[in-house]
């Protein structure tokens, strides 16, 4: 088998499938700035790209492929993927009942602590399958990598892998990059005690360890001292430990310009914007695009505009809250609920302010990206309010975007606060008044003040692109 200089890691891969009316495969890339950009290096590269198959179809285009290489069946412009058949019971417990149900709710704090979580056998088998999961990964990186490679493994899902790579193939040059924020130690350690270690001791397999914050890697050194009792560095950012010593950096995911805003000219995105122009008339336009994920914040941000018609009546009828919303993890409970409880408040809000002449309100629940980047076009403030976030893309994508010079009202609590800060206007994203203030602010403000945020945020927005960001955690390992 032909070996790679540098191998990618991700549970999502570069391409997925489905099945075509004929029953044929029908193959696409993945989509978003940050696959993008990977794939762009990937191409160009001695690479290999390992993922997880996540449908039938893409189990299917795994089996059919020989040695499960999709390069071998299909055209992928000169990219090399492993896409692992993973059987569907591991993948659900890995997947499904730890990354998505327990990791992702400890990084990002979003815990019912009076009633979740309950460690007991089932989080236990869930947590045997993780490891499958990660050993799958691992046995095809060893399997597929050249002397000497370089491996960039990606996030919460593959934690475990860099420590395996180290036991097997120490002559591998590993990386792991977070795309989550961290959790400190108070928080982290809710997690049973072997599983916070082994979590850790995981990713210290690798020579390079990556987050998008500095406040989310000194919370993970945090960790590594207080429940390893490693030797820390915070000043340099290392961790010894194991008689190896561990680098941290912060590459800060940028927005993509190009690809954003060759997506922006396409004709379906004109079209999009056709149609909101009629829908909202010469109101002004507050924007909100995310996934209907409960650390966005939606309902406190609907709760905002509803304050902001409340104390300042003389915007009734004067601008329109555009909610773009996809689902998110419809297989957890948590995210159903919440999904619903974003159409309730919504749908309050219209029966409360709306006239026969003026919609407050329109609510999306369903995934459309030309119609996204037209929004972006058009908003007069972009709304980002989460209550903790790796980055946020979307704070980073509108302002690139904006003809109308949109005012960035953004969450302290996102990682991109750390570079925008400056030109958004920020707030705490449980206080719904003070965001409420933003809002009014942020319509209120004069052109010349609007266009000199805008253009420092577009600045700050592409300072380090995704093509970049993943050359500079590849040179991290030189």
């Amino acid at each position: 088998m032909d070996k790679a200089q540098i191998l990618i890691a991700s549970n999502r891969g570069p391409v997925s499938f489905s099945t075509g009316d004929d029953g044929s495969l029908e193959q696409r890339r993945g989509g978003g700035g940050l696959v993008s950009g990977m794939i762009s290096v990937a191409t160009e590269i001695d690479s290999l790209w390992v993922c997880a198959a996540l449908s039938d179809a893409d189990r299917r285009a795994a089996e059919e492929a020989p040695g499960a290489r999709l390069d071998r069946a299909h055209d992928l412009d000169g990219m090399r993927v492993h896409m692992l058949d993973i059987p569907e019971r591991t993948f659900q417990g890995a997947y499904t009942g730890v990354a998505n149900s327990t990791l992702w709710f400890v990084q990002h704090m979003l815990y019912d602590i009076p009633n979740k979580p309950s460690f007991g056998s089932e989080f236990r088998r869930q947590w045997d399958d993780y490891t499958a999961y990660n050993n799958a990964f691992a046995e095809a990186l060893v399997t597929g990598a050249a002397d000497g490679a370089r491996v960039a493994v990606q996030d919460y899902h593959l934690a475990l892998v860099p420590r395996i790579l180290r036991a097997r193939r120490p002559d591998l040059r590993i990386a792991h990059f977070s795309h989550t924020p961290w959790a400190p130690p108070e928080y982290f350690r809710m997690l049973p005690g072997h599983v916070a270690r082994e979590l850790l001791e995981g990713m210290l397999g690798a020579d390079r360890l990556g987050f998008l914050s500095p406040r989310w890697a000194d919370a993970f050194l945090r960790c590594c001292a207080e429940i390893l009792r490693a030797e820390v560095d915070f000043a340099r950012r290392t961790v010894e430990y194991g008689g190896r010593l561990v680098g941290v950096g912060v590459h800060a995911l940028g927005a993509d310009e190009e690809g954003l805003r060759a997506s922006a000219a396409e004709p379906a995105v004109a079209a999009r914007g056709e149609t909101l122009r009629e829908a909202v008339g010469d109101t002004r336009l507050i924007v909100r695009v995310d996934r209907t994920e409960l650390s966005k914040n939606i309902v406190r941000g609907l709760e905002a505009y509803r304050e902001l018609l409340t104390s300042h009546p003389e915007w009734r009828g004067r601008v329109t809250h555009l909610a773009f919303a996809y689902p998110s993890r419809g297989d957890v409970p948590e995210y159903r609920e919440y999904t619903d409880a974003v159409m309730r408040t919504a749908k309050e809000i219209n029966e409360e302010f709306a006239t026969p002449e003026w919609t407050p309100l329109v609510l999306e629940v369903n995934d459309d990206y030309p119609r996204s980047l037209a929004s972006f076009q058009m908003a007069d403030v972009l709304l980002v309010n989460p209550t903790r976030d790796g980055m946020n893309l979307v704070a980073k994508e509108g302002p690139v975007l904006s003809e109308r010079d949109a005012v960035l009202v953004l969450s302290r609590e996102a990682g991109a606060a750390d570079e925008l800060g400056r030109h958004a206007l920020l707030v705490n994203p449980y206080d719904t008044l003070e965001t409420a203030e933003a809002l009014h602010r942020a319509l209120s403000m004069p052109g010349d003040e609007r266009r000199k945020r805008r253009e420092g945020l577009a600045e700050a927005a592409v300072a380090l692109p995704p093509r970049r960001w993943f050359q500079d955690q590849l040179r991290s390992l030189d």
